[in-house]
């Protein structure tokens, strides 16, 4: 186990619909990750932008973005994650990929379809939460629109950092930064944001607010509005453990299962 986890966060504007050109992107902004990391987040659909035209910019588990990220974990020795659109057994799903320096690839298929834009018509929701434990430390990857969910959030394995990726809008900003502020103290756990920026091809226009708070809600780590880069931030795990052990508000949490 690791005591220190040492994260980088990526904003990017996404180039619409071109997985090549993004993972080129991308490719130079981690070249300039210097020093050692464990884990580089992207935003969501980060090859194409938030598209409802899948069948342009599908891949498989075995395409060119899913050997990318396995190249870029191996040579970095460190975890990567974000989202692309997945074409599996004739169906699409909106996926977030966490991608190991040891090969090994866990998926989360985003539960909360955005229905304001139809998501649901195009992709496949997903069924399961998923918690990963990499180097001692138990992590929650979750999905844009599921920030919106808390109960799907619901701290009920002790995780200690939740991630969301995303492409969230300019008009709801406010509820990007609340929502994910809200999610860390409830949960006494780091939350993680990525968000992008830029205008995308249906005109939506994104300003990041990419930041991660710690288990007290505290912002620790921020972007300025629009700006395109990377930062690196250190979770501390007994930070986690000295909080949770001192004020035990998770032991106080209401029982019940989700359907």
């Amino acid at each position: 186990m690791e005591n220190e986890l040492k994260v980088a966060l990526i904003q990017a504007d996404l180039i619409w619909e071109n997985p090549k050109a993004n993972r080129e992107q991308f490719t130079e902004k981690i070249k300039q990750i210097s020093g050692s990391i464990n884990l580089i987040i992207l935003p969501e659909m980060f090859t194409s932008g938030f598209t409802m035209n899948a069948e342009m910019v599908a891949e498989t588990m075995q395409g060119k973005t899913v050997s990318w990220m396995l190249d870029i974990a191996e040579e970095k020795n460190a975890a990567i994650v974000g989202s692309l659109v997945i074409k599996e057994n004739k169906k699409y799903y909106n996926r977030l990929l966490f991608v190991e320096p040891s090969g090994q690839i866990t998926v989360y298929n985003k539960r909360h379809a955005f229905t304001l834009v139809g998501e649901e018509k195009i992709y496949t929701e997903g069924a399961e939460k998923v918690i990963i434990d990499y180097k001692g430390w138990k992590i929650c990857p979750l999905i844009c629109y599921d920030l919106r969910f808390p109960v799907w959030a619901r701290n009920t394995e002790d995780y200690d950092v939740l991630i969301y990726v995303a492409n969230w809008p300019k008009p709801r900003i406010s509820a990007w930064d609340t929502l994910l502020q809200a999610r860390a103290i409830e949960n006494m756990s780091y939350c993680v944001g990525v968000n992008r920026v830029g205008v995308d091809g249906v005109n939506s226009e994104y300003t990041g607010h990419s930041a991660v708070y710690d288990v007290l809600g505290n912002k620790i780590s921020a972007f300025a509005e629009n700006e395109q880069g990377f930062k690196i931030v250190t979770l501390e795990k007994r930070h986690v453990e000295a909080y949770r052990n001192k004020f035990k508000f998770l032991n106080d949490r209401d029982s019940f299962s989700i359907d």
